[in-house]
């Protein structure tokens, strides 16, 4: 019997995987340190899921501007190198490849997390949300529209990060450019009203993530650097969804393919129906499948069965896999013996310790 699409080899910048069930990147949490520093915990979490085609690990800070959530950690403090090379190196020893995805939350953040300051955005609006801090829940505030040198300092901090990431061991980044975070915010019309350089048309509402891009790619070969793409987060951290929304992705998504050597791009489906589309169709693949002509990764609520059917249909080169992952630390081998998958208590998704966190047990 054939083996399972998501089941065969496929390469990614300089590396040849396993598989293509990859571990999308997923905030858990645990560096409840004051230095946001990788701890042990991390380490077996991590290597518990290394027969993963890919992990991308979840978002890390590339600086203290770029947080917005409690107990997260960052690639940008000497410390927190440090904290990686564990993780990376128990990866490795395994036999597994992980990439490091590198975040700014942009508007998504609260005072408390820098020292009274507002969080900064492309424009001034809030995005009229909720983030948990650590005295808990409280209410988006309107951010702090960043300055043109302000933008540059953050491409060189993504830049800088990279480079970190490369001397954590880690095999390459993905840029994170999704879910409401920063460059989602300046993509969109509802958070981007900039008249400058960097505010309008496609082109200029693209200039600061291929700008980025440029730099991360220069830094460390782009064959080692992906990025990831939501473009129907409607109702997600604020972001809405306009007629003016799928062009403006149409347009990155065509410039991609002038980075030949892009290790891949990892486009997210709906989270939530849109237009009557049901969850987890893989309408966004289908649609962006054809723009692009480099590797593409689709994500989100994906089964075995339909990640099957996206990659042998074409529409995808990888699945990756979030919450399967969480208590499916044996995930591509359950998918190989068609065993059920366990379900993850939601509870214990961000709080500290191990368990919900280690303590899934694989198959016997």
């Amino acid at each position: 019997m054939a083996e399972a699409p998501v089941l065969t080899p496929v390469r990614i910048g300089p590396y040849e995987l396993p598989n293509r069930v990859f571990m999308a990147p997923m905030t858990r949490s645990r560096a409840d340190n004051p230095g946001r520093v990788p701890n042990g915990l991390m380490v077996e979490y991590y290597a518990q899921r290394a027969s993963a085609g890919l992990i991308i690990s979840e978002g890390s800070q590339v600086s203290t501007q770029g947080v917005g959530y409690v107990n997260t950690p960052g690639i940008h403090s000497p410390e927190q190198v440090e904290g990686w090379k564990p993780v990376t190196a128990a990866v490795h020893e395994c036999g597994g490849h992980i990439f490091c995805q590198l975040w700014h939350v942009g508007r998504m953040s609260h005072p408390d997390f820098h020292g009274g300051s507002l969080p900064v955005a492309p424009s001034a609006v809030n995005p009229q949300d909720r983030v948990y801090t650590p005295a808990g829940f409280k209410d988006t505030v309107t951010p702090r529209a960043l300055t043109v040198d302000e933008i540059h300092a953050v491409t060189e901090d993504f830049r800088k990060a990279a480079l970190n990431a490369i001397s954590a061991g880690f095999d390459g980044v993905e840029i994170h450019s999704a879910n409401g975070y920063l460059f989602h915010q300046f993509f969109v019309n509802c958070a981007n009203r900039r008249t400058d350089e960097y505010g309008g048309s496609h082109e200029n509402r693209a200039r600061f993530f291929f700008e980025t891009l440029e730099a991360v790619g220069g830094a460390i070969g782009f064959d080692r650097t992906g990025i990831r793409l939501n473009p129907s987060a409607h109702g997600f951290f604020g972001i809405t969804v306009d007629k003016d929304t799928i062009p403006t992705f149409d347009h990155i998504t065509e410039r991609l393919n002038d980075y030949p050597d892009l290790a891949y791009a990892h486009f997210v489906e709906p989270m939530v129906p849109v237009d009557g589309v049901p969850y987890a169709e893989p309408n966004i693949a289908r649609h962006f499948r054809p723009l692009f002509h480099g590797t593409l990764v689709i994500n989100c609520g994906f089964t075995a069965e339909k990640a099957n059917r996206v990659i042998e249909e074409g529409y995808a080169d990888a699945v990756s896999f979030g919450s399967a992952f969480i208590a499916n630390p044996d995930l591509v081998e359950r998918i190989r013996r068609g065993a059920a998958w366990a379900v993850p208590d939601t509870r214990t998704y961000y709080t500290p310790g191990p368990r919900g966190y280690i303590d899934y047990p694989p198959l016997p």
